[in-house]
This record gives structure tokens, C-alpha cells and sequence, in this order.
């Protein structure tokens, strides 16, 4: 018997593959059984992967997105599921933001996430099946920081949720990861510069830690496996305990007394 876990068969497109968490989700697909079209803004970020196919694009150009994916379904068809994983954000705090700046964080996360699944999910939804991850983000949930990043991660669960109810009908499932902080290579200039930083950033985590990028990729596994059939238009948050409460408020004002 075939466990539903299991993506024999199965093609998924994953973008922003060369990535940390990208090549966590690329190596996790591929141990699935899945065929794995890999996504990125340029040639080198996908060498070394185990990909069966490869899309060049910059998210930052919805266009330029939706032209690279529109010439790929022309020539191969929908996969059969979709990590839409690609993201970026500077801008810390809302001091840091401008007009250029917002628009360019919601033009990577938002509108190049929506270019880039549009007509896949139309594809998808002539088939009557198909089967959609959003990597968004805790600052979707709530405020950490980031507020131009957090308004398009919470984008991605307005999207998320349209999909589902509007394409469920023909088979379309859409479902949204939430991870908190991920220990990619992104946090190794910052631990050099500081190499107390977790010292602060850990006691927020009721697991005491950060996620790894294999956690955040089993969960987009799950979700897009027969193992879900049943499941669209929910959030999953991935976050070692971090939206289940305020842990640093509890250690530090009722364990405190």
C-alpha cells in the first residue's frame, strides 16, 4: 500500500529553490519521490540541486514572472503542487521605510508570489486538480518587526484563503505555512557581528530554539501530499511555539514574582 505521505509521480515547482529553506524543500521533495522544477533569479542559485526542470525569473518583475511561468505551462503543462517560497525584506522596523521601499517589498512577496501562481492555479483548476504552499510568515499573525514584509506575508493568506474557496470546486487546494525564525545561512552575518543575538532571540521560543529549514519543508510536504486531500485554506504556523504565547512574559513578570 502506497503511504499518502509519499509523491511518487508527482512534479512540484518550488521557487526561490536556491534558497535555505529553498534547498531544504528541494532535498525533502525529492526524499517524497517527487520531480522537482526548481525556480530562482539566476543560473547559479539552482546548480547542485537535484531538479528536473529549472524557471529563471526575478520576482521583484511581475511581468517579466508571469511571462517565464506562462512559457512554461505552455511547453509542460501545470505540476502537480507549487511552493511559492521566494522572499526578501530589509526594511527592519517602520523607520526604515519609504514609498520605493514598500513597493518593492510587496512587488517580491505579494504581487510577484500572485504572478507567479496565477496561471498556475488557472491551469490547475481546467485539470481539477492541484495543490498550492504559500511560505509565508509569523509576521503575517502578528507584529515582529519587518512591516512592509509582514503586510505582504499577510497578503499571501488572503490569497491563500481566495484559492480555497473559490477554486476548491475544481480541485485546487491552497494551504499557508507560518515559520518563525529559520536558522538559514541569512542569519550567519548577523551571528558574526554579534554573536550574543540568539541570546535574545531564543528566550521568545517556547522550544527554546529557532526552526530548521527541514521542519519548514516537511510541513510543505505534508500539505502537499495525499495526506492533505482533505485539508485547504488554513495557516500553518511553523514557529517553535512562538504564536502559542508570550513566553518571555511569562518568565519575566509571573515567574519573576
Amino acid at each position: 500500500m502506497t503511504s499518502p505521505f509519499r509523491l511518487d509521480g508527482k512534479t512540484v515547482l518550488i521557487s526561490g529553490a536556491g534558497g535555505g529553506i529553498g534547498q531544504s524543500l528541494v532535498r525533502s521533495f525529492r526524499e517524497a519521490g517527487a520531480a522537482v522544477i526548481g525556480a530562482d533569479r539566476e543560473p547559479g542559485m539552482l546548480e547542485g540541486l537535484d531538479l528536473t526542470g529549472k524557471i529563471l525569473f526575478d520576482q521583484a518583475d511581475p511581468k517579466g514572472t508571469r511571462a517565464a511561468v506562462e512559457r512554461h505551462l505552455a511547453a509542460f503543462g501545470a505540476p502537480d503542487a507549487v511552493v511559492s517560497n521566494a522572499g526578501f525584506t530589509r526594511a527592519e522596523i517602520l523607520d526604515h521605510l519609504d514609498d520605493e521601499v514598500w513597493a518593492s517589498e510587496l512587488a517580491i512577496n505579494l504581487s510577484g508570489a500572485y504572478a507567479m501562481t496565477d496561471p498556475i492555479v488557472a491551469a490547475m483548476a481546467r485539470r481539477g486538480k492541484g495543490s498550492l504552499v504559500f511560505i509565508s510568515s509569523v509576521n503575517a499573525l502578528g507584529h515582529y518587526g519587518n512591516p512592509a514584509y509582514s503586510a505582504a506575508k499577510a497578503g499571501l493568506v488572503a490569497y491563500a484563503k481566495a484559492i480555497a474557496v473559490e477554486r476548491g470546486g475544481q480541485g485546487v487546494r491552497a494551504n499557508v505555512i507560518c515559520p518563525g525564525s529559520v536558522r538559514t545561512p541569512a542569519w550567519d552575518h548577523r551571528l558574526e557581528a554579534d554573536p550574543t543575538l540568539l541570546d535574545n532571540v531564543l528566550p521568545h521560543y517556547p522550544l527554546g530554539r529557532m526552526v530548521l529549514p527541514s521542519e519548514v519543508a516537511n510541513a510543505a510536504v505534508f500539505y502537499c501530499s495525499d495526506a492533505s486531500s482533505g485539508i485547504t485554506g488554513t495557516v500553518l504556523p511553523v514557529d517553535a511555539g512562538l504564536t502559542a504565547g508570550n513566553l518571555r512574559f511569562v518568565d519575566d513578570v509571573l515567574r519573576a514574582k
